[in-house]
């Protein structure tokens, strides 16, 4: 049964955006519904794929319905050709079209107050949006990070080589607004990929800081401006208590922590096992795992920068626990198959693509291990998303 005692139906109405962003699927649809829909699609999914859930009590609610998101990447361009330049998100069916999204409802208003400033300030200065087909143009990206616990903002600028910013008059413009939270830092990130990718050529601090700083857990994280970090805070943390708990201490001597990012997991697990061992590929990650770690006295994590595949391949430890938390694509089928292998006692599942999870749970039965707990989250209301959570124990 869907849990539904963690969240409110706030009235609200539907966001003024609904009929032309692309970035919320369950515009127009109660959060009950919501929930119904994502909790019937989860357990299609297990069902399909054969595996025997265990316990499995139904989706569990958002803490937050609203301005949960902690992170929004915004781009310029414009909703019809030629026309006035825009802020915000790609048009609904049409890639090439960006409708200004400055009355967001998933995000603090201070995201808006930021977007409708940073877009007013560029449109008076004559700067052009980059246009993808003729790789021309100046403006690209803007990017907003919070902490939630910290009340910090970081505010990144994303441009190409192709003009140059009034840096004096766009710190001024933001400094002045009256927002809820505090800017911490404001940047310049240099991009001239060609790929619809946010890329670093190089990154210039404006002002203040380069990152924003968070507490999860009763562990205090450094989250820099290309760092991954989940997007709503107080649903992960609760996401990610239940899934420490279901590991049990008494077994859990070493545990490998693959795909770990910045290392919100591992030094969570820290305190349950003897050592801990971190697998990243993206090198900025886990050189602020490292970092975080050191700040909070952590000593008995060990974090790698590589593949997983190709790291698991030299690491002589002998995992006792590991966790998997793998991108949407989930976890590549040979390291899956290399993860079976080790033998671990247990195994902790947490993938934000109910598919894959599904899929690689199937993997994994077959190779001997069984499902004993699975959970849904609902992390990202009015979204189709939604993560899941499985402790496997391995089959004497």
């Amino acid at each position: 049964m869907v849990n539904m005692a963690s969240f409110s139906d706030d009235q609200r109405g539907i966001c003024s955006h609904a009929e032309y962003c692309g970035g919320c699927g369950f515009q127009g649809i109660g959060y009950g519904e919501q929930l119904r829909i994502k909790d019937e699609t989860v357990r299609k999914l297990l069902e399909n794929k054969g595996i025997d859930c265990g316990e499995y009590p139904g989706i569990i609610g958002s803490p937050c319905v609203y301005a949960y998101r902690n992170k929004m990447e915004y781009t310029f361009g414009d909703l019809v050709k030629g026309g006035s330049m825009t802020l915000g998100m790609h048009l609904r069916g049409r890639f090439m079209s960006v409708v200004t999204v400055d009355k967001c409802q998933i995000v603090d208003q201070d995201f808006n107050d930021i977007l409708a400033a940073t877009l007013a300030f560029c449109a008076e200065k004559g700067y052009a949006p980059y246009n993808k087909k003729a790789r021309a143009g100046y403006l690209r990206n803007l990017i907003i990070r919070k902490g939630v616990r910290t009340k910090e903002l970081l505010i990144n600028i994303v441009t190409t080589s192709q003009g140059r910013l009034d840096e004096s008059g766009y710190i001024d413009r933001l400094l002045k607004l009256n927002l809820n939270n505090d800017i911490v830092g404001i940047i310049n990130t240099m991009n001239d990929g060609i790929a619809d990718v946010v890329h670093c050529d190089e990154l210039n601090v404006l002002w203040g800081r380069g990152y924003y700083t968070e507490r999860i857990m009763d562990i205090d994280f450094k989250v820099g401006a290309f760092s991954f970090f989940q997007t709503n805070v107080d649903a992960v943390e609760r996401m990610y208590s239940d899934a420490v708990s279901m590991i049990e201490p008494a077994h859990c001597k070493t545990a490998f922590d693959l795909y770990c990012g910045t290392g919100t997991i591992s030094q969570a697990l820290a305190k349950k096992a003897a050592k801990v061992i971190g697998v990243e590929l993206q090198r900025e990650a886990v050189d602020a795992a490292r970092e975080n770690a050191e700040s909070n006295g952590i000593g008995n994590c060990e974090f790698i920068a590589g593949d997983v595949l190709d790291v698991m391949e030299k690491i002589m430890d002998e995992p006792d626990v590991i966790v998997l938390d793998p991108p949407r694509a989930g976890v590549h089928p040979k390291a899956l198959e290399r993860i079976a292998k080790t033998g671990a006692g247990q195994i902790v599942y947490i993938s934000c693509n109910p598919q894959t999870f599904a899929e690689n749970l199937n993997y994994l039965q077959i190779s001997g291990y069984r499902p004993e707990k699975i959970r849904a989250y609902d992390n990202f209301p009015f979204t189709r998303h939604c993560e899941c959570v499985a402790s496997l124990k391995r089959e004497r």
